[in-house]
């Protein structure tokens, strides 16, 4: 009884916290992420309160927060438009590999972390929040712009290439073999592969069996479907949270806007949560010896992602400033960062307190990279045309009087003629 009334104590004060800071970051503009993973780091080992009697609550709550992020993200595609997005945006998707993964990779590597450090610290820098980027391009008012397709394409291709990365990772660090982890990698490409094929042939047919008029039976059934999905690719070596994504791209329609506008609340509840979890995990202490490095990635991962949006929008045919806009809106990082980072912890601690920093740091510049990404870039651009066209009127004086010069001379000579 006294562990009960203990947990629902600790569980009490953890969601009242993240409400003010919720309410907090509303007030002034900015993405609650950095606050909640700050809060965790508060409650959690070496923290102001350190949590003991709800801590394995949190840790599901953790892993249900994860699935509902992707589940919702799903929810915003069909499987035709994936297809589609596929097909046309893949380079987009190799440049924002090759120029965000790299640095990750460096970095671990240059700290003597090992090869397998790397590729976990290649993927925290990688890929973008989609859940922040999402909350971001509404806050704004930008999900109805040209750029912001190309946008959304980039954040899908980056989830999808997790039904790959995450299970080579995982294969990596258990110390899988060679033919181990091929099959693993296999098996996790046959399974997505057909979860794709149903949605693409029988998403109608899904979506009609799952609709319902009534509110509550949509959310049991949506939920209870998704976790058990979640639950089957975790054991077939396959991110939960790619299963819940596929999920929601196989449902579509009016269930798909029904089951989103039901589950948003329940889906930032839990989230909040997998935040807070992850800050539990990681001691204050261990942030400050990582925080250069953090910053450095930081710093060079801002501007490889705006040089991979403007690239994307540039080929997709987008005006300068959109493609600017689209370049700034990229640079946020979250939900799978501390995903990836969570996994890899067991390797290589020290992975963890610098994926937070780095999180913490980028959670913060990305909705600011957002905003003012493209007005700062069209204004060095008009201050250097200015620069330019100010040279050239201190030229062309000069030019004046010998021109002016041989226009007389030759009207003489044609007055003497």
């Amino acid at each position: 009884m006294h562990h009960t009334t203990a947990m629902l104590i600790e569980l009490g004060a953890i969601i009242l916290a993240l409400g003010m800071l919720g309410r907090l970051a509303g007030r002034v503009g900015f993405s609650p992420i950095p606050l909640y993973l700050l809060a965790g780091l508060a409650f959690g080992h070496g923290g102001l309160l350190p949590l003991q009697a709800s801590e394995e609550f949190v840790a599901t709550g953790a892993e249900i927060g994860v699935i509902l992020l992707l589940l919702l993200l799903g929810l915003e595609y069909s499987a035709s438009e994936l297809v589609t997005n596929l097909k046309s945006q893949y380079p987009s998707g190799a440049v924002d590999f090759v120029l965000n993964a790299a640095p990750g990779a460096a970095m671990a590597l240059l700290l003597g972390w090992g090869p397998v450090a790397a590729v976990a610290l290649a993927g925290v820098t990688w890929i973008s929040s989609s859940g922040v980027i999402a909350k971001v391009l509404g806050d704004l008012r930008r999900l109805g712009n040209r750029e912001t397709p190309v946008v959304l394409s980039i954040l899908v291709l980056e989830d999808l290439s997790m039904a790959v990365y995450l299970p080579i990772l995982t294969a990596l660090l258990a110390g899988v073999s060679l033919a181990g982890g091929t099959l693993t990698l296999l098996i996790a490409l046959g399974t997505v592969g057909a979860v794709l094929y149903v949605a693409l042939r029988h998403g109608r047919l899904i979506s009609r069996a799952v609709s319902s008029d009534n509110a509550e039976m949509l959310l049991l059934v949506v939920l209870g479907l998704t976790l058990v999905v979640a639950g089957i690719a975790q054991h077939l070596q396959v991110s939960a949270a790619v299963g819940a994504f596929l999920v929601g791209i196989a449902l579509s329609g009016e269930v798909a806007e029904g089951a989103s506008s039901i589950l948003t609340p329940l889906r930032d509840l839990f989230a909040a949560v997998f935040f807070v979890f992850f800050g539990l995990h990681t001691d204050p202490a261990d942030i400050p010896p990582v925080l250069l490095p953090a910053l450095a990635l930081a710093a060079v991962t801002t501007l490889t992602k705006i040089a991979t949006g403007y690239w994307a929008a540039r080929r997709a045919g987008i005006s300068a400033k959109g493609r600017w806009r689209a370049g700034g809106t990229l640079v946020a990082r979250g939900e799978f960062s501390i995903v990836i980072a969570g996994l890899a912890v067991g390797v290589e601690p020290r992975v963890g307190p610098l994926a937070t920093a780095y999180v913490l740091l980028l959670v913060v510049v990305g909705p600011l990279t957002a905003r003012w990404t493209e007005p700062v870039a069209v204004r060095l651009t008009r201050r250097r045309a200015g620069a330019g066209a100010a040279a050239g009127r201190r030229e062309t004086p000069a030019a004046q009087p010998d021109s002016g010069a041989d226009a007389a001379s030759e009207a003489a000579v044609h007055a003497n003629a």
